[in-house]
């Protein structure tokens, strides 16, 4: 049976090309890089020529790159490290946030360690600057946390804007750029921002391999206590393979990124123009459908008056197509997106976000919006 896969926001297809990069570290190169011997050594170098070039291409200094296990520890790490290092009592964030972020700053709030505000978002769940100044001014010297794009509607955030704000306010930016990473490009030694989080899965390399970027002027206390790795900040032994599988294919997809974007621009404009010719009545959530407010791979389709979802999604996986029904974190469960609740969709709409890569095809949006058209008229 055909298969297609629109979910590249839950995670993307590893490149081969990264494989190959990461393979030697599977095999014969497998000594411990806190090891003084030249197994040791040998791989040494080679981690630190990768956080070399992860650092040259966000424009940050190898010194400020620390490799973890994924996106979710960096946030962790910086959210509960900032917290302790900097005594910060208010911490300023969005309803949108992923739950690395917002059950994080939870669990924060209630063990008292901190008390959690929320930026104001209109309808399409754009941040209100204003009322972010207004907080700041408030609450000086806090901690912001705002996404750079989210992985719901793709509403990509100016931050250089935030970093403004929070430089002006002596606050603490933290930014979860997760989404981001290999789509938007960076120069953190400008930007203003303090601490960012980034996983290779999302940008065609290896799961379970992650990395935080924190200023040099800004530093935090570490999460995992150990054998002083990664300068102290992160106990316990690289992930060697995952660490070279995550730089080779964030340069992969730096020096592909203008033919990647402009790919990924034109599925979804061809995606938008087949699903108004088809669906009635398609909506789509946030600023998805906006070429310039949202990110390129992500777009969230709403159906009005079809209600739950679920049978939506379970009736397009018997046909073949993957596909989230917001955020994948929350797949396999029955709690509800708190993005969407955020920015007011009505309850009785069913929403089914498709996320591109490099490697999808207009073929493939055929078959989803064909695939589509049909179940909706066979079961409403």
């Amino acid at each position: 049976m055909k298969r297609v896969y629109l979910d590249n926001a839950a995670t993307t297809a590893l490149d081969k090309r990264v494989f190959e990069a990461m393979e030697p570290y599977l095999t014969g190169q497998y000594g411990n890089p806190s090891s003084i011997h030249a197994n040791g050594r040998e791989v040494r170098t080679a981690i630190e020529k990768a956080r070399r070039k992860v650092a040259e291409i966000l424009g940050a200094a190898p010194s400020e790159i620390f490799f973890t296990s994924g996106g979710t520890e960096a946030i962790n790490t910086v959210l509960r490290g900032a917290l302790e290092k900097h005594s910060i009592q208010h911490v300023i964030t969005s309803p949108i946030e992923h739950h690395a972020v917002l059950h994080t700053l939870e669990y924060l709030k209630s063990a008292g360690h901190t008390q959690v505000h929320f930026v104001n978002l209109n309808d399409q769940g754009q941040f209100d600057l204003n009322h972010l100044e207004e907080m700041l001014k408030t609450y000086p010297r806090s901690l912001v946390s705002l996404m750079h794009a989210n992985n719901e509607i793709g509403n990509i955030m100016d931050m250089d804007a935030v970093g403004d704000l929070c430089a002006t306010y002596h606050a603490f930016f933290h930014c979860d750029t997760v989404q981001a990473i290999g789509h938007l490009p960076f120069n953190l030694s400008q930007q203003g921002v303090h601490a960012i989080a980034g996983s290779a899965h999302k940008f065609h390399g290896p799961k379970g391999t992650g990395f935080m970027y924190v200023d040099a002027d800004h530093a935090i206390s570490p999460l995992l206590i150990g054998g002083g790795q990664e300068r102290n900040m992160r106990g316990g032994t690289e992930n060697v393979y995952g660490i070279i599988g995550l730089a080779s294919a964030l340069e992969l997809a730096y020096d592909e990124r203008e033919q990647t974007i402009k790919h990924l621009l034109s599925l979804k404009k061809y995606a938008i123009k087949r699903l108004k010719s088809e669906i009635e009545n398609v909506v789509f959530n946030g600023m998805s459908a906006s070429a310039d407010a949202s990110l390129s791979k992500i777009l969230s389709i709403g159906l009005p008056g079809l209600g739950e979802n679920e049978m939506l999604l379970f009736n397009l996986d018997i046909n073949g197509l993957s596909v989230s029904g917001g955020s994948a974190c929350a797949s396999g469960s029955n709690i509800g997106s708190h993005v969407l609740d955020a920015i007011n969709v009505p309850s009785d709409m069913a929403t089914i976000r498709i996320s591109f890569s490099k490697f999808n095809t207009t073929d493939e949006i055929d078959f989803f919006v064909q695939n589509l058209k049909m179940i909706i008229n066979d079961n409403y």
